[in-house]
Formats: C-alpha cells, sequence, structure tokens
C-alpha cells in the first residue's frame, strides 16, 4: 500500500498529511511557529523555524502511520503565498526574517508606483492590482534594506522565494532553487501570459534576474528528498489556494471555491483563458501541467479565521475559537452591530492598505454575543463581496459555492454565507483540501492517480447549505455592512 505525502505550510502551522488512493487522510502532524511583529503592520516568521517545523511534522507523519519512506509514492508541497524569503545560496542561512504575505510595510512602495502610473503595467502581464500583499514589493525592500543584498543578489549570492521554494531548497540538500507558476504568480515579477519572469517588472522594481527561481510545472518530479536514506520524488507544487482549488476538483470553468482560513480566499477557474477583471479581482495562475497553463480569477480577502483568533487572544470572550459558534448562536441576529476586520488593510474588491478594523452600532444592549455573531457575518460578507465581483467578471451565475478550510467546519457561518449569497454552500467530505490539492498534483505526476476522473470522482459532499433568509433581509444587512466598510476604509 503507497501513499502521497503532502506538506502544507501554512501561516501560522506547518503541517504534514499521508493521503491515500481515496483521497482520503490516513495520519496528520502539525507544529504552530512563531508570529514576529516587530511595528505596527509589520508581520515576520523566522525561515529556520518554519523549515524546523516542516521538517519535523514530516518524520512525526511516517511514525504516526506506521509507514516507510519506501511506501512514499510521492510528496507534494502546498505553501502560504507571498511570503517572502532570501537566503545565502553557499550556507543556506536567510539574511533576514521572511516577510509575510499580510505584511504592509510595502504601502508605500505601492503608492509611489501608483503614482507615477505603473499600476497598469504590473496589472497587464502579472494579473494583480498594485498591493503590499505581493512578493515583489517585499523582495525590493529587502534588496533595499540588508545591509549589501543588491549587489550579493547581482553576484548570484542570494536566493529569493516564496515558502515552496525554500522547502524544496532545504528538502534537495540546497540543489534545486525552484518555485512553480502558481507561486510565482504571486511576485508583480512574473508575465502570466509568456509564463515567465519579466524583464520591465524586474526593473520596476530593481530586482536581479539571478535571484529568481527557476519557474517549473505545479505537476511534475522538480527534485528529490531523502527519507531514511531512501529517495522520494517532490512531484507537485502550488500555493495553498490554488492546491484547494485543485482539490476540490474544480478543474472546469465555472467551478468555485472558498477557503476560510487565516484570510479567505475565493477562486473561479476560468479554464485555458485568463479572464482580465474590471472589479479589481485578481487573474491568477491556477496550475500549470505538461507545459499547459490553467487561469482562475480570485479574490483575497486578509482576515477570515483571524478575526475568531482575536476575540479569543485580543479580547479574550472565547477561550478556544470552536467556542464562537455557539456564543454567536445564543442570540437570533447582530443587534445592530457590524466588525469591520480590516486589521492588515482590505483586500478584494477594495484594496485599502490603509483601512483599518473598526466596530459599529455598537449600543448598551450589545453584548459579546453580537460581537461574536458579527465576527462571523463580516467573514461571510467579504465572500459575498468577493464573489458578485467574480459572477459580473465572468459574466455567470454560481449556482453553488464549494467550501474549506478551517472555519468551513462551523454550521452557523456556513448558514450565514448561503443566506447572504442566495446559493447553496457545499461542503466536502475531506476539509483538507489544500494539502488534498497538493497530493493530487504529486501524485497525478509519478501516476499513483491515472487522471482528472480519479480526483473528481474522489470528490464527495458532507453538508449542503441552502439559503433560508429573504433577498430583502439579506440586501437589508448588506447595506449595513456596506456603510461600516465605507467608514473603516483610508483609517491609517
Amino acid at each position: 500500500m503507497s501513499f502521497v505525502l503532502a506538506l502544507d505550510q501554512g501561516t501560522t502551522s506547518s503541517r504534514a498529511i499521508l493521503f491515500d488512493h481515496a483521497g482520503s487522510i490516513r495520519a496528520v502532524a502539525q507544529r504552530e511557529f512563531a508570529q514576529i511583529y516587530p511595528q505596527p503592520g509589520w508581520v515576520e516568521h523566522d525561515p529556520m523555524e518554519i523549515w524546523a517545523t516542516q521538517s519535523a511534522v514530516m518524520t512525526e507523519v511516517l511514525a504516526k502511520a506506521s509507514v516507510a519512506p519506501a511506501d512514499i509514492a510521492a510528496i507534494g508541497i502546498t505553501n502560504q503565498r507571498e511570503t517572502t524569503l532570501l537566503w545565502e545560496r553557499a550556507t543556506g542561512r536567510p539574511v533576514a526574517n521572511a516577510i509575510v504575505w499580510q505584511d504592509r510595510r510595502t504601502a508605500p512602495t505601492c503608492d509611489a508606483l501608483r503614482r507615477a502610473g505603473r499600476e497598469p503595467t504590473f496589472t497587464r502581464k502579472t494579473g494583480l492590482v498594485l498591493d503590499a500583499y505581493f512578493s515583489g514589493t517585499k523582495l525590493k525592500w529587502l534588496l533595499d534594506n540588508v545591509p549589501g543584498a543588491r549587489e550579493r543578489a547581482r553576484r548570484g549570492e542570494l536566493a529569493f522565494g516564496t515558502v515552496d521554494s525554500w522547502l524544496i531548497w532545504n528538502l534537495s540538500g540546497r540543489t534545486k532553487h525552484v518555485t512553480d507558476a502558481t507561486n510565482a504568480s504571486r511576485t508583480l515579477l512574473f508575465d502570466i501570459h509568456q509564463g515567465d519572469w519579466d524583464d520591465e517588472l524586474l526593473g520596476l522594481l530593481d530586482v536581479p534576474r539571478a535571484v529568481l527561481p527557476t519557474v517549473v510545472d505545479s505537476s511534475g518530479v522538480c527534485a528529490e528528498t531523502t527519507l531514511a536514506g531512501v529517495s522520494v520524488p517532490i512531484a507537485g507544487i502550488a500555493g495553498d489556494q490554488q492546491a484547494a482549488l485543485f482539490g476540490q476538483a474544480c478543474l472546469a470553468p465555472g467551478l468555485a471555491k472558498n477557503t476560510y482560513g487565516t484570510g479567505c480566499f475565493l477562486l473561479l477557474t476560468t479554464g485555458r483563458t485568463a479572464v482580465a477583471s474590471k472589479n479589481r479581482l485578481l487573474t491568477t495562475v491556477a496550475s500549470r501541467r505538461g507545459g499547459n497553463t490553467d487561469y482562475a480569477l480570485e479574490g483575497s480577502v486578509f482576515i477570515a479565521g483571524a478575526v475568531v483568533q482575536w476575540l479569543r487572544d485580543g479580547l479574550k470572550i472565547i477561550r478556544a475559537a470552536p467556542e464562537v459558534e455557539a456564543l454567536a448562536a445564543s442570540v437570533p441576529d447582530n443587534g445592530g452591530v457590524y466588525l469591520v476586520p480590516a486589521f492588515a488593510g482590505l483586500g478584494a474588491p477594495h484594496w485599502d492598505a490603509y483601512a483599518r478594523g473598526a466596530i459599529f452600532g455598537l449600543t448598551r444592549g450589545a453584548t459579546g454575543a453580537h460581537l461574536a455573531r458579527a465576527a462571523l457575518e463580516s467573514i461571510a460578507f467579504q465572500g459575498a463581496e468577493v464573489l458578485r465581483a467574480m459572477e459580473a467578471d465572468a459574466s455567470l451565475e454560481l449556482s453553488e459555492l464549494r467550501v474549506d478550510g478551517g472555519a468551513a467546519a462551523n454550521d452557523l457561518l456556513m448558514q450565514i454565507q448561503a443566506d447572504l449569497l442566495g446559493v447553496a454552500v457545499v461542503r466536502p467530505k475531506v476539509l483538507e483540501t489544500t494539502a488534498l490539492g497538493a497530493a493530487y498534483l504529486a501524485g497525478l505526476a509519478v501516476g499513483y492517480w491515472r487522471d482528472e476522473s480519479d480526483i473528481t470522482g474522489n470528490w464527495q459532499i458532507e453538508r449542503r447549505f441552502e439559503p433560508a433568509m429573504s433577498r430583502d433581509q439579506a440586501a437589508a444587512l448588506t447595506a449595513g455592512w456596506e456603510k461600516a466598510v465605507a467608514r473603516a476604509k483610508g483609517w491609517a
């Protein structure tokens, strides 16, 4: 019996999951790691801790399942996207902490490029808006601020990578410096139409080409790692949201999924067509297989599950994240309270780096329960905003939304989402679709799964949430949300 091992390197933890041929989980190992906040708006990770935790869970999951390295058909990697690392090729030592995707320090750089009229160039080539979220301006910041970094990068002494590159560099014994097309498409440096790094964009951000990884397919053997003396192929790579799209079997144009994690990420497959957004969504690479690129429209919401963590760690009105559902359900509605969780600015479709978190509509009758309900509703409101923009861009009406991620286990949140959208929300049996997508990409590359029909055949519904709210009531709630968002914008 053989298995595929997925390494899922997320924003707050590193995980390893073993999947069998049916796409079922055989074992999971997980370790959290430190979040570093050097100053307001800055978020960092220690690259060595990312590697140490990911390496540890990889060993741990095999021991848990009593599986030998020889039983691993392939390894698939999925990762927090846009998080930016820079390290020395000779020693493998990072020159600075990783700058996390949530970090806002490069917002002024984006403002300056926008004032110079450069945003249309970036958007046309990369499918992205000019925002501090993406890797390119973070890499520019490191090259500008680490003494001697740009000169060393030009000489080929330094390597840049998103987390997938960093893991493969270490897994391969520092022999392979690669990334896949999905991660490359999130850097502001990669032309998604040509499928390569772009010299004009590199020039605008003053990034030397010598620092960049080689771009490979999302599905295909790109490196080997050694586990207890056994060589195992690394055969799948995808940024976490594209991996979840694949794991949800959203392979045909018109299928969409929303992942409720730290942030919220709604992706709609558009096939071989890169649909340009008129509503400030992102056009991104969904996967590249056999040299063929599939595209998706994406709406990125920065704070989703993280708002529940804030209720737990910041306000301390719950002790554990799952408690939020019962607390929110203890009141029939939000009592007029709206929470805009713009702790790291607002993502799609607003793209306001200077918005900040705010609570509106408080009265003496407002309680922690109303705040908990407003927090859950804020996740659903943001999802609904993005889906409406997506339908407009793609000129279609979705009949259902597939959901995954940790917060998708919250029944109340899923019902609120269906009510606000007016379409069914469908939750699959396997919620770990991010890791599953990476496993599928790796398994397809080595023949563990034959073709896409194996993947679509594995996908099964656990529960379907149908809308139960009148459209008038949903519209009234949404109007209150829009008023709250307008007042939270441009605060910082």
